[in-house]
């Protein structure tokens, strides 16, 4: 006997469309997404202060919108590279704190704007959230320090640095006379100078100092780099995270080239992976690319260049990247033992700009703040790409969404044939 009463009829197709995901007014929502600024259209800020949370998702995938923000194209070439998908999407699992997650679990926990997942090349996995689309150019906060180091090492290739053991001063003249001027490049590279240089996020630190002469102008940049003269330990012996060390070396690179880094990046880099989009980079008021944390690029450009890293700085027959001097800057057993994993940090290392992970597999990481990754693998071909709008600023402030960034990077890993022993 069929059923024809309208109630039953109504409860049916109400039961049906909810189990199928179709009832919108049932749909999950994405999280912390009004304090994210949804009710608004995930706005723009209307001035420099784009890192207010209501301000976060529409302004750091549109940095070149936010009045006041300066930039510099990064012109992609003729050519765009495919990305192509593969034949079946990939199924990812992990563990977190002892319970078992999927892909779509992840993005429901965490604030990710957008995530693509490559193995050999092709994508198993692109989801954006939060409104985002595949047009967006993201902001990349200090993944932005890991292409600094890309650009230092064609340059030296190029002869246009002659050496990594150069001061920075032989460079950059208005730095001669000054302890960072007096730094070695590889000592900048690995965040070594020994000067002190604070990064707590507080907003009072000099990490906030530095990106306020950078939008205001005033101090200028350079003096603020200057002024920077206490140590706490002797030039190459110990890691501290320091942004000043990658603003140095992004001026030895447009004092080297007579260039700026957008030119250096279109040339080097984004014209010779097949960007599918023109990249930028932010700039101070000196027109001077703000080289430790202001590069922006599309989700799928990020994942070229970390296909690209995952070859050893090969694209095609190419060799982008000097291969020497890309493992010098991402492999753990060309480091001196205090910037191994566990030594650099109680976790993970450094190499030139790059972090280097706690795995036996050679696996390193371009990271900023807020949730930005790109985690590579070369031997199995594994990229990961995260954008992100974390709670905080880095592991001290927010922890678990940290944590669970690992357990995720494990989980891919392991669901695509990856190496996931422990260093």
């Amino acid at each position: 006997m069929t059923c024809t009463h309208p109630w039953i009829q109504r409860t049916s197709f109400l039961l049906l469309a909810v189990s199928a995901g179709l009832w919108t007014g049932m749909a999950q929502a994405e999280p912390d997404e009004e304090a994210l600024g949804k009710s608004a259209g995930y706005p723009i800020s209307p001035g420099t202060n784009f890192s207010q949370m209501q301000y976060r998702i529409g302004s750091w995938s549109a940095l070149d919108k936010v009045p006041g923000v300066l930039t510099h194209t990064v012109a992609k070439g003729e050519h765009t590279r495919p990305l192509p998908k593969a034949a079946q999407p990939a199924e990812i699992r992990y563990r977190h704190r002892n319970l078992g997650y999927t892909l779509d679990d992840y993005l429901e926990r965490r604030r990710i704007t957008g995530l693509l997942i490559l193995k050999d090349g092709e994508i198993v996995a692109e989801r954006y959230r939060y409104g985002r689309q595949a047009q967006d150019r993201f902001l990349s906060f200090s993944m932005a320090k890991s292409v600094t180091s890309l650009l230092m090492g064609t340059a030296l290739s190029k002869g246009l640095v002659k050496s990594i053991d150069d001061p920075a001063g032989l460079y950059v003249k208005d730095l001669a006379d000054s302890p960072y001027g007096q730094t070695s490049i590889r000592h900048l590279l690995r965040m070594s100078s020994g000067l002190r240089f604070t990064e707590r996020y507080d907003g009072q630190d000099d990490v906030a100092k530095l990106s306020r002469s950078v939008s205001t102008g005033t101090p200028s940049v350079t003096s603020v780099l200057r002024g920077i003269t206490d140590r706490h330990s002797p030039s190459g012996e110990k890691f501290i995270y320091a942004s000043a060390e990658t603003e140095v070396l992004g001026r030895v690179l447009t004092a080297a080239t007579g260039k700026t880094m957008a030119e250096l990046t279109s040339d080097w880099l984004w014209k010779p992976i097949g960007a599918e989009q023109d990249g930028f980079w932010c700039t101070a008021k000196d027109r001077q690319e703000g080289a430790y944390f202001c590069f922006n690029a599309s989700l799928r450009d990020w994942g070229r260049l970390g296909h690209m890293l995952a070859r050893d700085g090969q694209v095609g027959e190419v060799q982008v990247v000097p291969r020497d001097y890309l493992l010098d800057a991402t492999d753990p057993a060309r480091q001196p033992d205090a910037f191994k994993p566990y030594r650099a940090t109680p976790g993970v290392g450094y190499g030139y700009q790059f972090w280097l992970l706690p795995q036996k597999e050679r696996s390193f990481g371009m990271q900023g703040v807020y949730g930005q990754t790109v985690f590579v693998q070369p031997a199995s071909g594994i990229v990961m790409v995260q954008t992100a709008a974390y709670a905080g600023a880095s592991g001290a402030l927010d922890p678990d969404a940290y944590a669970e960034r690992a357990s995720f990077w494990q989980g891919v890993l392991q669901s695509l044939g990856g190496n996931t022993a422990r260093y």
